[in-house]
């Protein structure tokens, strides 16, 4: 199993920055690529920022020129830093990876991390 563990969230007020970090630990397992979701009460978990083992990145048109992701492979870590935060970013966000092991993939997420804008 691999196990994602995420710190960095808080609360900031409209315009700020935060930095997310997420740590994925699995014996036997490589990771491939990773990734940022999140999900605002009521509305679905949609994908915020993904970062492949190429590091070939992709974002929701929503946070373009705002927010970087980046990863450190020999840790398998991977970053948000947001910038410009606005309020409608408030959500819990949750770090996700694909995970190999011999022929098998999957998907672990993170526990989630909250993260509050205020105006």
């Amino acid at each position: 199993q691999v196990q994602l563990v995420e710190s960095g969230g808080g609360l900031v007020q409209a315009g700020g920055s935060l930095r997310l970090s997420c740590a994925a630990s699995g014996d036997g397992f490589s990771i491939g690529t990773m990734a940022w979701s999140r999900q605002a009460p009521g509305k679905q978990r949609e994908l915020v920022a993904r970062i492949n083992s190429d590091s070939s990145t992709n974002y929701v048109d929503s946070v373009k020129g705002r927010f970087s992701i980046s990863r450190d492979n020999a840790k398998n870590t991977v970053y948000l830093q947001m910038n410009n935060l606005k309020p409608e970013d408030t959500a819990v966000y949750y770090c996700w990876c694909t995970a190999t092991r011999l022929h098998w993939t999957y998907t672990p997420w993170g526990q989630g991390t909250q993260v509050t804008v205020s105006s």
